[in-house]
């Protein structure tokens, strides 16, 4: 689907074609019964290989780690194992829905970390709300994993555990919700803002929505060159600003939406989305989902060149083709059937190939920018138009070469335990993601994986 053909397709059409996904859901999962499982890395000639793999061999192994716990990084798969924790309680578009219900959500990131990254991947779902619990639980996981990524936690809790974790944990630990879409969201806007001819110091950001994402967001973008001053972020009560005294009686809890308040709209401008919209050269809407969230006339009062992301799931807060009618040049949104996707799975799988092939000990913001102008730098390589700001998931290059932008930035930050070069690394990745892929492909040509009816 191009910009020119999306006026053409009515909503009602668009619906009835995003409930065909829902149902081959419904289907397939089924008949698959999961999407994930666990495959052998290592050969059986015959029987007697037992004796390596289990007793009495694998206690040389064991005792090998003892002397030297680094070991476990040779002798296991954990350095290619990465965790996918949550406790159901924000998941996509669906809310609060509890871990059995979220383990489909969970099993699917398993499989883009497999397919897309090359990595091994576990859902673990929590059944426990409780934060200081899910943060005992992560640190008391560690010595099976290699990584951590969280995913779909509720808010403001999620900042808590995230940043707790990444001061506390030994291994790598990642909220995709936040930094992932921060990461894919900041190499988005920074090739719009290369087709416009717009300069990020000098524009003006308005983030509809104060969540985990556009929290994250607008961190990674402030760290980028935005001016904090110079932009404003709305939530379901009206602007954020000094003047939200019910914020600052939860600025404890709230935290992260405080400090939004303190450094954010300079102006003191005081009102809804309407009113944080008027002027904005660029806006960030990780909100509730349209349409009719953000209405035409708003886009209409945008600056000049305006720039929309409109990425709410499973529908925009406006329809593209409307925000365009109302003088918006760049669209995105969250969906692949329209131009300009942004979308997490752009960013995880290759961020974490490259933290978990230099055994990095965390994942920094600076990892996350890198990243970012990697993947803005394929598109830009690809040649960038209004309805082309990011490179395809299907891109072979993307993934390995996120990998290898990571890897040099966590060696360059003194923050990795293994020394690599971007072309090893790049070799390396490359080949992993390549061999994950045929491995499926293989699976299903022999109808060990069947096809289904």
């Amino acid at each position: 689907m191009t910009s020119q053909d999306s006026p053409k397709v009515t909503p009602e059409e668009l619906l009835a074609k995003a409930k065909k996904p829902a149902e081959d859901a419904l289907r397939l999962h089924p008949f698959y019964r999961g999407k994930i499982q666990t495959a052998l890395r290592c050969q059986i000639r015959d029987f007697r290989d037992f004796a390596i793999w289990y007793t009495p061999g694998v206690a040389a192994s064991c005792r090998a780690i003892v002397e030297d716990p680094e070991l476990i990084y040779q002798h296991t798969s954990k350095w290619n194992t990465v965790a996918v924790v949550s406790d159901g309680t924000r998941v996509l578009g669906l809310g609060d829905i509890g871990p059995k219900a979220g383990l489909p959500v969970m099993e699917g990131k398993s499989l883009l970390f497999k397919y897309l990254g090359g990595v091994d991947s576990f859902p673990v779902m929590l059944d426990t709300k409780d934060p200081e619990k899910i943060i005992d639980t992560v640190l008391m996981l560690q010595p099976t994993f290699g990584g951590i990524n969280l995913e779909d936690i509720s808010q403001p809790k999620c900042f808590q555990i995230l940043d707790t974790l990444r001061e506390k944990a030994e291994i790598p630990v990642w909220h995709d919700d936040q930094q992932g879409t921060a990461c894919v969201t900041l190499a988005g806007l920074i090739n719009a803002l290369q087709v416009v001819g717009k300069k990020i110091d000098e524009v003006r950001i308005c983030f509809v929505g104060a969540g985990a994402a556009n929290i994250a967001c607008s961190r990674l973008i402030f760290a980028y060159g935005a001016q904090p001053e110079n932009c404003i972020m709305v939530d379901i009560d009206g602007t954020l600003g000094k003047h939200r005294d019910d914020i600052y009686q939860r600025r404890v809890e709230m935290t992260q939406q405080w400090r939004m308040c303190e450094v954010t709209n300079r102006e003191g401008i005081i009102g809804g989305t309407a009113e944080a919209m008027r002027g904005a050269d660029v806006v960030i809407a990780l909100s509730a989902p349209g349409p009719g969230t953000i209405k035409p006339e708003w886009v209409s009062t945008m600056a000049k060149d305006a720039i929309l992301f409109a990425c709410a799931n499973p529908i925009p807060e406006i329809w593209p083709w409307e925000a365009q009618e109302a003088g918006a040049v760049i669209v995105a949104t969250g969906r692949s059937d329209f131009d300009n996707q942004v979308n997490n799975s752009l960013g995880f799988p290759g961020i974490f190939r490259g933290t978990l092939d230099v055994r990095a000990s965390t994942i920094t913001d600076e990892m996350a920018i890198a990243a970012a102008t990697e993947l803005a730098g394929i598109a830009t390589k690809e040649g960038l138009s209004t309805n082309q700001i990011l490179p395809p998931m299907d891109n072979p290059e993307v993934h390995p070469r996120m990998a290898a932008a990571v890897a040099m930035k966590a060696i360059e930050q003194g923050i990795a335990k293994l020394e690599t070069t971007y072309e090893e690394e790049f070799k390396f990745a490359s080949e992993i993601i390549k061999t994950s892929q045929e491995m499926t492909q293989l699976l299903m040509r022999e109808g060990f994986i069947p096809a289904a009816e």
